[in-house]
């Protein structure tokens, strides 16, 4: 069976000199690149001598470009796929197009290279390697809200951009006013700037200094008490219908909690 080549290469998400060897020979062997804006990839391209063509796929015509770039590539043709800035697949478009490969065997292969999420990550020091990525944020208040509360115990990576940050910080304090924030911008650039604190300065600073660029964000973890553990527990067990006397002998028996106060807890949140 013949193999088709089709590479996804990172690209710098603000300084020039990231990009790697082996990303600027890899598109220079191609005979397509596939990139969201061709303004912005041709400024990349020119600055390294890469003639390479380009062809435009983006958010709004992926499908579109999906069964262009099919055709193509099952011609003989070796594509690449760049996106603006940073890795392709994280909060850009690919996802149709890899799917679609792989279920042709399509071998795919992706270098390695610049990503904002790991960039900000590894100058912030985190009690647990664990975290969730959300993207960019939700575009509503409630959205926003249920998916901070829901992991009120993990570190929450985010990504958002400038006419938002406030408004997501803003709402982030009023559900979690005691919870500690990062956010990082310009990142690789010569005016990068990390701040960490708790999320009313965080807030304060980013209303005194309208900040340029997107944002990657970070709302810490907050610890895990004994009553948030036990609440979260006894309605879990609520929604499966368990009664209270049932609830207070799991969770007892679980966590080594008298079952008299387990048994309280539920009647008193009845």
């Amino acid at each position: 069976m013949k193999e088709y080549d089709f590479y996804i290469v990172p690209t710098p998400i603000g300084n020039l000199g990231d990009i790697t060897v082996r990303a600027i020979d890899t598109l220079k062997s191609v005979d397509l690149i596939a990139c969201e804006d061709s303004r912005v990839t041709q400024k990349l391209l020119n600055h390294f001598g890469i003639k390479t063509k380009c062809i435009s796929y983006h958010k709004f015509n992926e499908k579109e470009r999906t069964a262009k770039l099919l055709e193509i590539i099952q011609s003989g043709k070796k594509a690449a796929l760049v996106s603006d800035a940073g890795t392709p697949l994280f909060c850009d478009p690919g996802s149709i197009l890899a799917e679609e490969l792989r279920s042709r065997s399509v071998k795919i292969t992706a270098l390695p290279g610049a990503n904002a999420a790991a960039t900000f990550l590894s100058q912030i020091a985190r009690k647990n390697e664990d975290f969730y990525f959300a993207g960019f944020m939700p575009r509503t208040k409630d959205q926003t809200e249920n998916l901070i509360t829901k992991f009120k115990h993990t570190d929450l990576v985010f990504y958002e951009s400038p006419n938002r940050i406030l408004k997501t910080l803003k709402t982030v304090k009023d559900c979690r006013p005691n919870s500690r924030a990062a956010i990082g911008r310009e990142l690789t650039k010569f005016f990068e700037e990390i701040k960490i604190g708790g999320i009313s300065e965080i807030t304060g600073f980013c209303e005194e200094n309208p900040p340029k660029g997107e944002i990657t964000g970070l709302i810490f973890r907050e610890a895990d008490s004994g009553c948030d553990l036990i609440e979260e527990k006894i309605a879990a067990l609520k929604s499966k219908n368990f009664k209270a006397k049932e609830i207070s002998v799991i969770i007892s028996e679980l966590y080594n909690i008298s079952r008299n106060e387990v048994y309280k807890a539920v009647i008193e949140n009845e």
